[in-house]
């Protein structure tokens, strides 16, 4: 199998597309996406410019959260392929340049797990502790008020033990004891079986839910002013609570410490994503410093509903900083559980292309979701086609994650774009994505294409952007401005509104770069920005 170098640093500032596999490319004519398809469509992320791929889950599962709910860690569904495809794919990314990263789900399994099988057959069995098991309150309600994120009670009775189990999501997903040693140990296992079979790294799901409050206490409310729908919508009571004791637990910190010395022979690394609407940046710069634990996790701080402001840029790195300044983040607008940020903010072209440049010019990594490159908006998707269980339970105040799920775009024209040979996809292929094909914007200079792919390209001609300083953020009006520092220096502006504005630039002589990328040129030491306009200077 193809290798590439070993880098403990690979990383850091490095750009992670991330691939949805039921929805990149069919290989057999099924309507589902699969390994095989994914590893024929590689170039054209290699094309884009990218460092690695994230891969959603491929294991065996009842799909019934589509891959997030594993019954077998260490195989690979039959939808999806083989191991021997899985090999192929890895080989073939090496070959082009890029990491491999797969998506590990470690807080809980399908109910269809063997483990959670053997756990409920009785309260005495090897496994009996391996899941999050108590009795019921004396009149046979749940232990406690803690709330699913899917909706609901995050409790379901077990009539074979007599007790509730904990879900965090459906009740499909029971949670594992991560206070019980052998389920660390048995998950550590799984993360040696794909080392060894030579991926770069992994992308943790759910990384603050390992440990729950081991004394079950109640989570407290949350008033409504500080209710937050960038983990779950406003419909969820989920959103009534501070979560408390059911997530974010110290002990989660020793258990990632012995995740991370699994990394380090292998020079691979871990992204974990951090799914807390009070304290996302805190918990990732507990995550993430110290260079013992994860190298890197995304909050949600952009991936929330509101729009991504100035102000909210210089907040955010500002807690970032006063949390753990040597903390490393991975910035992304869009991934498999929002809404597409072209529609959740609602961006026009030039406001896309903005906010495009602005994190190529982050501090952090970069995680690109599937689509975006192209453009692509939220897909409408009617009711009777939903595939989301959590769609369909909020329906229609909420319609669920599929939006963002329908498939690739690789043709125009009518039919499946080029996705599947299958009269029919999974999800519907909706008719406003398939002007936005892959095909009809390689060969468009003009097209939202062909901008990522200067940025990444921009981004790697500067590395003083993937792992340099980031000082002087602040909001200026409605711009975002901040200096980059390293072996050059270089400072960044962008007007994220629609009203003209000035700015002066720090002290020194500098020169207008990122022309390529619309940058304005100077004029002294000033530059006027109109609408989502940008500024890209190098002190000389």
């Amino acid at each position: 199998m193809t290798s590439l170098p070993k880098d403990h640093d690979w990383w850091r500032g490095a750009t992670i597309y991330q691939i949805y596999p039921r929805s990149f490319q069919d290989s057999n004519g099924d309507g589902v996406g699969d390994l095989p398809g994914i590893t024929s469509r590689l170039d054209h992320i290699a094309a884009l410019g990218a460092d690695a791929i994230w891969i959603s889950p491929f294991f065996t599962s009842p799909m019934k959260d589509f891959g997030y709910d594993v019954s077998d860690y260490c195989d690979v569904d039959p939808m999806f392929g083989r191991l021997e495809d899985f090999d192929a794919l890895v080989s073939r990314a090496h070959e082009l340049g890029l990491r491999v990263m797969i998506d590990l789900v470690l807080s809980h399994t399908s109910d269809a797990h063997p483990w959670f099988r053997e756990s409920r057959a009785s309260r005495d069995n090897a496994r009996a502790d391996w899941y999050v098991w108590a009795d019921p309150k004396p009149d046979g309600t749940p232990p406690n008020n803690w709330l699913s994120v899917f909706g609901g009670s995050a409790w379901a009775w077990d009539g074979r033990r007599q007790q509730y189990y904990l879900h965090n999501f459906l009740t499909s997903q029971p949670d594992l004891n991560l206070h019980c040693m052998a389920v660390q140990d048995a998950l550590l296992e799984v993360v040696r079986f794909w080392l060894k079979r030579g991926v770069d790294g992994f992308r943790l799901d759910t990384i603050n839910f390992y440990f729950a409050d081991k004394y079950l206490r109640d989570n407290p409310s949350l008033p409504p002013e500080l209710r937050n729908d960038s983990i779950a919508p406003s419909v969820n009571p989920y959103n009534h609570q501070l979560h408390l004791f059911s997530k974010n637990q110290p002990e989660n910190l020793a258990f990632l410490r012995r995740f991370r010395a699994e990394l380090e022979p292998y020079g691979a690394a871990a992204v974990g994503e951090v799914g807390d609407a009070q304290r996302g940046l805190e918990i990732m710069a507990e995550y993430t410093s110290g260079g013992d634990k994860v190298q890197m996790c995304y909050p949600f701080e952009m991936l929330q509903p509101r729009r991504l402001t100035a102000a909210v840029l210089e907040e955010t790195f500002a807690r970032m900083a006063a949390a753990a300044p040597d903390a490393w983040p991975c910035w992304s607008y869009s991934n498999h559980d929002t809404v597409r940020h072209i529609t959740r903010w609602g961006l026009s072209e030039a406001a896309a292309r903005c906010y495009t440049t602005m994190m190529v010019c982050l501090r952090g990594s970069l995680c690109l979701y599937q689509g975006e490159e192209l453009g692509l908006p939220e897909a409408e998707v009617a009711f009777e086609d939903l595939q989301d269980p959590y769609g369909i339970e909020f329906w229609p105040e909420f319609k669920g994650r599929d939006g963002a799920r329908t498939p690739m775009i690789w043709q125009g024209g009518n039919g499946q774009a080029g996705f599947t040979t299958a009269d029919r996809a999974w999800l519907p292929v909706t008719a406003p994505h398939l002007a936005r094909s892959v095909a009809a914007q390689a060969a468009d200079g003009g097209s939202m294409l062909a901008h990522y792919r200067r940025a990444l390209a921009f981004r790697r001609a500067h590395p003083v952007l993937r792992d340099g300083a980031m000082t002087d953020i602040r909001a200026e009006g409605t711009v975002a401005r901040f200096v980059r520092r390293g072996d050059e220096t270089i400072f960044c502006a962008f007007n994220l509104g629609e009203d003209e504005q000035t700015i002066t630039l720090p002290e020194g002589n500098w020169q207008q770069i990122g022309a390529e990328l619309e940058s304005l040129p100077l004029n002294g030491n000033m530059v006027t920005l109109g609408a989502w306009q940008i500024c890209l200077a190098r002190r000389l």
